[in-house]
């Protein structure tokens, strides 16, 4: 990664994932803070104030995900958990707890800091700004207007919220129940058919080959992510 002297908080209780992770990350030039337990990660994020934050769900006195939850009352700091736990309900619940990725040990540096790019490039995208873009797929929030290829496309307004939303977390996965609660309401948290039906319909629009999405990826059991 070309950033340096970004800071990261690894919260890890495995004294060997700290030290590899010291020392990966400090070769790239992070600044590398470190806290074992949950409740050291958040006094470590109100001290420190990391940029980025590395968190495992198996702590010795607070899951991850209750730490996650914690967080998003007050700090946006971007959150990639890194665990062992694999099954689908983890990932969900991680995600829908706030983090903002999910990658399973063992796992590659390469792969890491290519996840730890993508989300510092999200946060750096000012997704307040009136437009947005991502590769050839254009925004513009203001006018509601949508260009694919240099090609105004017409969608329909639960499709536009849809893209939105995407575009707005582009390299972060949204799982099913975040888009259905912010697009549709609480009520239907689990009608997952009319969201399946409505990305199907949108990838129709704005890709070249809906069969091989280069935008729209699915994150199989999980939710939506909009590739940067």
């Amino acid at each position: 990664m070309s950033e340096t002297g970004q800071r990261v908080l690894v919260v890890d209780d495995e004294t060997s994932i700290r030290r590899y992770l010291r020392a990966a990350l400090g070769a790239q030039g992070f600044i590398v803070y470190e806290a074992a337990t949950g409740e050291d990660a958040v006094q470590a994020v109100i001290a420190n104030r990391p940029e980025i934050i590395i968190l495992d769900l198996g702590l010795p006195d607070i899951d991850g995900i209750e730490v996650t939850r914690r967080l998003r009352e007050w700090s946006q700091t971007p959150i990639i958990i890194l665990s062992v736990r694999e099954a689908e309900s983890d990932k969900i619940a991680a995600l829908d707890a706030g983090a903002d990725d999910y990658l399973t040990k063992p796992f590659g540096t390469g792969e890491l800091m290519a996840r730890m790019r993508v989300v510092m490039r999200r946060l750096a995208s000012k997704p307040d700004e009136p437009m947005l873009q991502v590769g050839e797929l254009q925004m513009d929030i203001s006018r509601r207007i949508v260009v694919v290829n240099e090609n105004q496309i017409s969608l329909t307004p639960t499709e536009y919220d849809i893209l939105r939303l995407l575009m707005q977390n582009a390299g972060k996965v949204l799982t099913h129940r975040q888009l259905l609660k912010q697009v549709w309401g609480t009520a239907y948290e689990n009608e997952m058919h009319i969201l399946r039906v409505n990305i199907s319909n949108l990838r129709r629009k704005i890709e070249t080959d809906p069969a091989r999405p280069h935008y729209i990826t699915t994150e199989s059991g999980v939710g939506y992510r909009l590739k940067m």
